[in-house]
């Protein structure tokens, strides 16, 4: 469907988004003009959902929390994209049974990767959500920065067992599943057949600095974060990974 606006997301922009938001807004330019079928799969209470209704596209939230759902409704509902923005509830496991195949442009999975069941399960239904030529935009919990930032603050038995884990955990009452590194992030993409063209760290130092750091110049830190958001070993170390990827 063709639109009369070419806008793109205007979100509030900060040091632990605006990775992501920077390879969004490529990609909302790439089709300037026509309104995109966007699915949120765990997107909460529309952080990114809502700004890219504003944007002009359609946008559905699948999460599981009936509250954060609530939440995104009146959210939606106070910046006037009501109509644009649906919510459904369910996990990221039941994605296959929520989603027509083949129906959507643009997938966020942010988080969701480290909590489900079955991670392979879900990239799988969202290569098969997607048209051809669509993307995906996949946020995971690096293993990397579990291990640093576990060591920086003297946690050195913690730090060891998530290096030593399979998985990256570090132990039973770990609230993460499972942590990547950009190589198992992207194998798992290429495994459903979905063909990474970017990978970047999200906040590769807000979650390192002191707070009076972060307050002092918050200009600052964001313009270092772009910097380094792509360059190994930087990228490697930020507490999260985004790669994007698109199907054939």
């Amino acid at each position: 469907m063709e639109i009369a606006s070419t806008r793109t997301a205007r979100p509030l922009v900060t040091a632990r988004t605006a990775a992501v938001w920077a390879v969004l807004r490529r990609e909302l330019e790439r089709h300037a003009g026509r309104e995109l079928t966007v699915l949120d799969v765990g997107g909460g209470t529309g952080g990114f959902a809502v700004p890219l209704a504003e944007a002009g596209h359609t946008v559905t939230v699948v999460d599981a929390s009936p509250d954060a759902l609530a939440a995104l409704t009146r959210r939606a509902a106070d910046a006037g994209v009501a109509g644009r923005v649906r919510a459904v509830q369910g996990d990221g496991d039941a994605l296959a049974g929520l989603v027509e195949p083949g129906s959507v442009d643009l997938i966020l999975c942010h988080a969701v990767l480290e909590v489900v069941d079955d991670p392979a399960g879900v990239v799988a239904a969202i290569a098969g959500a997607l048209r051809p030529g669509g993307a995906v935009s996949l946020l995971v919990a690096s293993r990397a920065a579990a291990i640093l930032g576990r060591a920086i603050n003297g946690h050195l038995r913690a730090a060891t067992a998530v290096a030593a884990d399979p998985e990256g955990r570090a132990g039973s009452r770990d609230t993460l599943r499972r942590r990547y590194d950009a190589d198992s992030a992207a194998a798992l993409l290429g495994a459903a057949n979905l063909q990474v063209e970017q990978t970047h760290g999200v906040r590769v130092l807000a979650d390192l600095l002191p707070a009076a750091v972060v307050e002092e110049d918050p200009q600052a830190l964001l313009d270092l974060e772009l910097e380094l958001s792509a360059r190994p070993p930087f990228r490697d170390i930020a507490s999260q990974l985004h790669l994007f990827a698109r199907k054939p």
